[in-house]
């Protein structure tokens, strides 16, 4: 069997930046098991794969781990490939995912997704992460991923994490968010995934459905900006609809490429 494949930089203007997302097209769905094998095989943070039903698109993500209930970056990626490489002439793409509908607006500016918000409420740090940290928060909270606020920008460049203490935490498909208000946009962020062979996810959309509401409500403005400040760098632009959330971003192609499988 011969599969096409496109690997994608997501929320950068740029290759060798912002998140890089692998992207299958499918005819039919595979075993589970032999899209985890592709994914881990492909060893980017996630890989996307998807069917076309009518004027929907089927959308599925894995990490080389477990299956994803939402992501940002490979949705981006999707949309990118799908309107750049498949000729899909339409503005809107629309997704069915484990997260309900999804959609991507694409214009000549990029790409806007709109997922679903994901408002985090006060929590407590579990002892494992809190013993991982070089720093601790000011503030926990959690919904899918924990979110730890700290202080100033630059704490969040300087944190650290012991793995030693990290992995001893499954937060299933969940990881965790540590952020700041920014000193030139209005938030940054940092994100990590215990037990996962990536450690720190280079730009993460769908830890920004929690990130929006939070700083929406935090700084009093619906309009945000936003930078993951991971090796990689990323650079999001953001809006809180309240029930939803507005994330854009551009996205370059870095391979074209086929899959042989047996």
């Amino acid at each position: 069997m011969k599969l096409k494949i496109y690997q994608i930089d997501a929320f950068t203007d740029a290759i060798f930046s912002g998140n890089p997302a692998c992207v299958l097209p499918l005819e039919e769905w595979l075993p589970d098991e032999v899209l985890l094998n592709i994914t881990k095989e492909n060893a980017v943070a996630e890989t996307a794969f998807f069917i076309k039903e009518k004027d929907t698109y089927h959308l599925r993500w894995f990490t080389p781990e477990v299956e994803m209930d939402l992501c940002g970056h490979a949705t981006l990626a999707t949309a990118h490939v799908i309107s750049k490489h498949l000729n899909y002439t339409s503005s809107e793409i629309k997704f069915e995912t484990l997260s309900g509908p999804l959609s991507v607006h694409v214009n000549a500016e990029g790409y806007t997704l709109n997922f679903p918000s994901r408002k985090p409420k006060l929590s407590e740090l579990p002892e494992e992460i809190m013993q991982a940290l070089s720093l601790q928060p000011k503030k926990v909270y959690k919904d899918r991923d924990f979110m730890l606020v700290y202080d100033t920008e630059e704490e969040i460049k300087n944190l650290k994490i012991d793995r030693t203490y990290f992995d001893k935490i499954n937060l299933g498909t969940g990881g965790v968010i540590v952020t700041a208000k920014g000193s030139k946009v209005d938030f940054v962020s940092r994100f990590f995934t215990p037990q996962a062979s990536i450690l720190e996810d280079p730009v993460t959309g769908s830890a920004h459905c929690t990130l929006i509401p939070y700083w929406s409500e935090k700084l009093q403005k619906t309009k945000l900006s936003a930078i993951q400040l991971s090796e990689r760098k990323g650079i999001l632009d953001c809006e809180d609809l309240g029930e939803r959330v507005l994330i854009r971003g551009n996205a370059r192609t870095y391979l074209i490429g086929e899959l042989f499988i047996e």
